[in-house]
């Protein structure tokens, strides 16, 4: 398949472009730049030095992927990504910046230097994913999402219209978020966080059974959330009562403890 550039499209010649990619009018592709075959790139889009970018994506109209970050310690001389996985969806002004900094400038021994979009990601319109953030596979970020930096969004996650995620914090798998939601601690695993504060409201059970849980793994995650939100004992106690309770073989609910311990802000409270 032939590639295809827009005579308008300004296009570094360095840029590595693989078969089948359309780039539209007035895009602009800096030279240290890979994007997978049949990829489209839409008119007026911008992918920067440092994008990586999968096969079968679609970056849309003045959306921008791989720009330079916000970030004060960023000197503009580091070399930095932003990778897209396979099937990921980029619509209209969204943005996707490069990570900041890499281990070997710092030897902080923390950061590898890529800001992350897995793959058949959807991010839709006027979002923003902020430097050195991680979304999992099958993250929908719905309009106006802002994500701080070194944010992570877990697999299969989906956020609300306007929500907003501080730095740091991290969503995990298949959870919900409500629009508007402000979110300032980890939301664990499996969880639905209404607007405006970001609260605990449940379990997603709709988004467990369309991933093919069965009931009985549903009932050990809403007993796991039960005990850390409704039994009156503190977030250690609660991990403590869990990880001695009889469902612990159970992937799941390993993700949870898991998600518990890695957390450096703080779990979210209930509604």
């Amino acid at each position: 398949m032939a590639i295809t550039i827009h005579p308008t499209a300004i296009v570094d010649p360095r840029a590595e472009l693989s078969e089948g990619v359309e780039i539209g009018p007035y895009a602009i592709i800096e030279g240290d730049v890979r994007i997978g075959h049949g990829t489209r790139i839409h008119h007026h889009a911008f992918v920067g030095n440092g994008a990586r970018i999968g096969e079968r994506c679609e970056v849309h109209h003045a959306a921008v992927v791989s720009n330079v970050p916000q970030d004060l310690k960023f000197k503009g001389t580091e070399k930095t990504y932003a990778e897209l996985g396979d099937d990921c969806v980029i619509r209209e002004f969204a943005t996707v910046h490069r990570a900041t900094i890499h281990d070997s400038d710092t030897n902080a021994g923390t950061k590898d230097g890529i800001t992350r979009v897995g793959a058949g990601c959807l991010i839709m319109a006027y979002s923003h994913v902020a430097h050195d953030c991680f979304l999992g596979e099958g993250v929908i970020l719905s309009n106006a999402t802002q994500l701080a930096g070194h944010v992570t969004i877990d697999k299969w996650t989906t956020v609300g219209g306007g929500c907003l995620v501080h730095q740091f914090c991290m969503v995990g798998m298949l959870s919900m978020l409500g629009g508007g939601a402000e979110v300032r601690k980890d939301v664990p695993p499996y969880s639905l966080v209404g607007g405006g504060d970001a609260k605990f409201s449940g379990i997603n059970r709709i988004g467990l059974q369309r991933r093919g849980k069965d009931a009985a793994t549903i009932q050990a995650i809403k007993a796991v959330y039960f005990t850390l939100y409704n039994s009156g004992l503190n977030v250690s106690a609660a991990v403590q009562a869990i990880a001695g309770g009889p469902d612990t073989s159970l992937p799941e609910v390993r993700e949870i403890l898991n998600f518990i311990a890695l957390s450096k802000r703080g779990v979210i409270g209930a509604a």
